[in-house]
């Protein structure tokens, strides 16, 4: 079977599309979001292979279980993935889906993994200096890590900058020992 990401991304942009032209971004990130969640669940992957459930009661499911308030686009949306049996690659759809907004929106959605928690004025320079660099708006999580001993790794998309003490060392022993 096709990886899940390629199958998920004529979905993703169909539905981005369909969001962008109608003003909608928010609320089909929203709902994909949600819908996605209840998917990925054991219980609910159990349900959506069981083949006596029709695919409308599948989708009527997903939609009461995520308690999300989707309108009749995403209602046919989710009836062409139940029809064709991809309800279970929501996931990726959402999660490719929003990297097309952040593209749209010219945001970059940037996870920092530090070894001590960043103050707001910490993080706020950072973000300074991130957008001046990437040309973007910034939207920065925040992890902590104690292993890290110190420094930052930065994550946006598949993009990994390790500047913590921890990577440091591991190249420098890298190095040593080749």
């Amino acid at each position: 079977m096709a990886e899940t990401s390629t199958v998920a991304r004529p979905y993703a942009k169909a539905a981005f599309e369909y969001a962008r032209d109608h003003g909608a971004l928010d609320d089909w990130a929203g709902w994909l979001g949600k819908l996605s969640q209840v998917v990925a669940s054991h219980d609910v992957q159990k349900l959506l292979s069981s083949p006596r459930l029709t695919t409308e009661r599948k989708v009527t499911l997903v939609i009461e279980v995520a308690d999300a308030n989707v309108d009749d686009a995403a209602r046919r949306f989710l009836a062409t993935l139940g029809e064709k049996g991809r309800l279970s690659t929501l996931p990726a759809i959402a999660e490719q889906f929003e990297r097309m907004r952040a593209e749209h929106e010219q945001r970059v959605d940037v996870t920092v993994v530090s070894a001590f928690a960043l103050d707001d004025k910490q993080q706020q320079k950072l973000a300074g200096a991130l957008k001046k660099r990437l040309n973007r708006e910034i939207s920065i999580t925040t992890q902590v890590d104690p292993k890290l001993l110190g420094g930052v790794i930065l994550r946006a998309g598949d993009t990994v900058i390790d500047g913590s003490v921890r990577g440091r060392l591991s190249r420098l022993s890298e190095a040593l020992t080749a």
